[in-house]
């Protein structure tokens, strides 16, 4: 692909997704998603607000609220992704975006503005009542700003392409609870809910595997203070290893995706798409 092509490509990607963004924006069902999810989540750490972490005195609704902003970014770009997907498999959207010059590359790019901004947005709804309502979660310095923009950034990288690979070995949405199920799992035993140091050592060592784990702890170290590091494995946030973990997913990602993409969109076809229908009516 010529240099002039790649652009425009580009150029589409991104203007579809500002209008899926839009629309998203102003569909009703969308809206109500994007508010739903915050507010339970919110609900739930403030259940866990009068408790406290091993008779330490902090707060454990403090950090469940930090770590399930790092849990709502490894969904959205995880399980959304997949499903967004699939769906699009199924009716044909992708299929079209195939038959257009440098279909596939505007189509990715669309992808990642649309999850993105839905992303941020879900981020902003569960952030905003968060740092007024509990003790010790707070953007106070320029170094916690800092944080928070780069664990944002690269946790969705880490992510999304990952969601991407996962929708594109599933063939149908009725299949999602491949990746939903294992996907809940793994929030269970990544630190969200508890601190990892009360987790066996074994578990700690799987948690860290994968980037939930990094999201929560890149999360919490944004937004509480040094203080509540003393829960952590090795008592301190661990910033350059979740960098370089966080990276390291992103790169995997980023070197599968387009590879696993290209070879689903190769499959596709209108008779695909039928014979799909057909096996969903039966």
């Amino acid at each position: 692909m010529s240099a002039a092509a790649s652009i425009a490509a580009v150029r589409s990607g991104l203007n579809a997704g500002r209008i899926e963004v839009r629309q998203s924006l102003t569909n009703g069902q969308d809206i109500v998603s994007m508010l739903f999810i915050p507010a339970v989540l919110l609900v739930v750490a403030l259940f866990r607000r009068g408790s406290d972490i091993g008779g330490t005195g902090l707060s454990l609704g403090s950090t469940t609220l930090a770590s399930l902003l790092g849990m709502v970014l490894a969904f959205n770009g995880l399980q959304a992704v997949a499903f967004s997907l699939l769906m699009e498999r199924e009716d044909g959207t992708l299929l079209r975006a195939k038959a257009a010059p440098n279909g596939m590359v505007a189509y990715l790019v669309s992808k990642i503005i649309h999850s993105s901004v839905t992303s941020l947005v879900t981020t902003v709804l569960l952030l905003v009542p968060g740092l007024l309502l509990f003790d010790g979660v707070a953007l106070d310095s320029a170094g916690a700003w800092f944080t928070l923009v780069w664990v944002l950034a690269l946790g969705l990288l880490a992510t999304m392409p990952i969601g991407a690979v996962l929708g594109s070995l599933l063939d149908s949405p009725r299949n999602i609870s491949v990746v939903m199920f294992p996907l809940l799992a793994l929030f269970g035993i990544s630190g969200i809910f508890f601190p990892m140091t009360e987790a066996p050592e074994w578990l700690q060592f799987v948690a860290q595997v994968f980037p939930v784990y990094w999201l929560g702890l890149g999360m919490r170290a944004a937004l509480l203070p040094d203080a509540f590091a003393s829960v952590e494995i090795g008592g301190s946030w661990r910033l350059l290893e979740t960098f370089l973990a966080l990276g390291a997913w992103s790169a995997l990602g980023l070197l599968l995706a387009p590879a696993v993409l290209r070879r689903m969109a190769r499959k596709e076809s209108g008779s695909a798409i039928a014979a799909r229908k057909e096996t969903a009516m039966r």
